[in-house]
Parts: C-alpha cells; sequence; structure tokens
C-alpha cells in the first residue's frame, strides 16, 4: 500500500489537475467517470487521468489517500476536491470555475457558462 500511496501522492502533487476515474478521458468505463472526464473536457481543462481499473494497488489505494469510497475522484493542485455528484453541483453553482480561477487553472468560462444553461 505504501507504494500506491507514494505513486498517488507524487501525482497529486505534480500535476495541477488529476481525475482518478475508471477507464481515461478519451474512454471512461463508468457514467460517473464519464460525466467529470466530460465536464473538464468540455471546459477544456488540461488534466491527468488516471484509469484505477489498470492497477488494482491504485483502485484501492486512492480510496485510502482520500478516505473517499468512490471513484471518481478530482484533485486540484494537490487538493481532493470530491467525486462526481460534488464535481456537478460544484460546476452547476460556479464554484468549480472559481475553483479553477484561484489556482491558476485555464479553463473555458464560456464552455462552462453554456453547461450552466443547459442544466437550468
Amino acid at each position: 500500500m505504501t507504494d500506491a500511496k507514494t505513486r498517488i501522492d507524487e501525482t497529486v502533487k505534480a500535476n495541477d489537475v488529476v481525475l482518478y476515474m475508471k477507464g481515461t478521458k478519451e474512454m471512461p468505463q463508468c457514467g460517473f467517470s464519464s460525466r467529470v472526464a466530460g465536464v473538464l473536457n468540455y471546459m477544456g481543462v488540461d488534466y491527468a487521468d488516471v484509469n484505477v481499473l489498470a492497477d488494482e494497488e491504485i483502485r484501492t489505494g486512492i480510496k485510502e489517500y482520500s478516505d473517499w469510497p468512490t471513484i471518481p475522484q478530482l484533485y486540484v493542485k494537490g487538493e481532493f476536491v470530491g467525486g462526481c455528484d460534488i464535481v456537478t453541483e460544484m460546476t452547476l453553482s460556479g464554484e468549480l470555475d472559481t475553483l479553477f480561477a484561484d489556482n491558476g487553472v485555464t479553463f473555458d468560462k464560456d464552455a462552462a457558462d453554456k453547461i450552466r444553461e443547459a442544466n437550468a
């Protein structure tokens, strides 16, 4: 487990935005991962994706690392943000825009606004 924790910690700290997910950002393997990756992709966020299905140690380790039981998990500037429901709520409220802006993460504000318009 220590090896997985070290790898997770290094990945989270080396990338501004990281999504631990089932599948990849190009091919998500579950609806929740697909939703979060879709939001990030649509908003033009540059992020690292980690496929937990490819590594059982990471799949188990990420849940312990964050003390969060589900996947996907989003990290911004080394901090755990949340899973699908939290990211969805933050997107619709504009909190995700603020989080990205406050942390210097580039994103398409117009795309974020369009997501909110489509869900109003």
